[in-house]
């Protein structure tokens, strides 16, 4: 076809995924990645998350269609080597902005790490965290006593959110789900939602005492003093779902889940 987008085969190392990259090398010719204008990513969810994080690190980012080789795959479409291209290009684009962290540490490190799904903090011994939480850059609670909190994005309002009885976000929605992780005082407070232009600070109180890490998706920085979190509208993502299968319908079914 004249004009069709280069494509890149990606595949996780799982036996299943690299199975079914041999059939799909088989059909059509492939491009090394740097060369492709899309990715065929082959795996999980978290596979597609490395896949993502990669771009964002390289600078260099493309559509995903995602096709689920792995255990949940909500970010992934249905496994099938027949129809691919047609089923490309029917495909339904979602673009998905990252949340950004700006981490220091005790010993003074600075750190910034994208998040596709959320940023948690999470207490690092037996000894419950101390947060200061702030918005905007006003102090909205001097102190949470819980084992962590994180920021989810509505992409990851479904993931670590929900388990954490937070809520489900509308994909598009402008949302943030703020959510405390077995709060223990203030002990009724549940969480909030955020605008997405909303920047959300931490401050780790009695840091050495009781330390807290930051996870970025699945990159974590230990022994945190304090955090910075906002949405990074320079680096879109975009993903590609099945118009019968997309990522906005499966967002919003989770909540009919039992």
């Amino acid at each position: 076809m004249s004009g069709e987008p280069r494509r890149a085969l990606l595949a996780s190392p799982t036996d299943d995924a690299q199975e079914a990259e041999k059939v799909l090398r088989e059909r059509r010719d492939w491009v090394p990645l740097e060369e492709a204008d899309l990715v065929v990513a082959l795996g999980g969810d978290g596979f597609m998350l490395q896949t993502l994080h990669a771009m964002l690190e390289a600078r260099r980012i493309l559509p995903v269609f995602g096709m689920n080789l792995g255990t949940v795959g909500f970010l992934m479409n249905e496994w099938r080597a027949k129809g691919l291209d047609q089923r490309i290009d029917r495909a339904k684009r979602f673009d998905v902005l990252p949340l950004r962290m700006e981490a220091e540490t005790v010993d003074g490190r600075r750190i910034s790490l994208p998040a596709i799904n959320e940023v948690s903090l999470l207490r690092e011994t037996r000894q419950t965290a101390k947060l200061e939480v702030s918005l905007n850059g006003r102090v909205v609670m001097p102190e949470l006593v819980c084992d962590g909190i994180l920021l989810a994005t509505p992409a990851g309002s479904t993931a670590y959110n929900f388990s954490a009885q937070g809520p489900i976000l509308p994909l598009g929605s402008g949302l943030m789900a703020l959510t405390p992780i077995s709060p223990f005082r203030p002990r009724r407070w549940r969480g909030a939602v955020l605008p997405e232009s909303a920047k959300v600070g931490f401050k780790v109180l009695e840091a050495v005492k009781r330390p807290v890490s930051a996870v970025a998706d699945q990159r974590e920085v230990r022994d945190v003093v304090s955090i910075d979190i906002a949405i990074d509208r320079v680096d879109k993502l975009t993903l590609l779902f099945d118009p019968e299968h997309a990522l906005d319908d499966r967002i919003t079914m989770e909540q009919f889940a039992v």
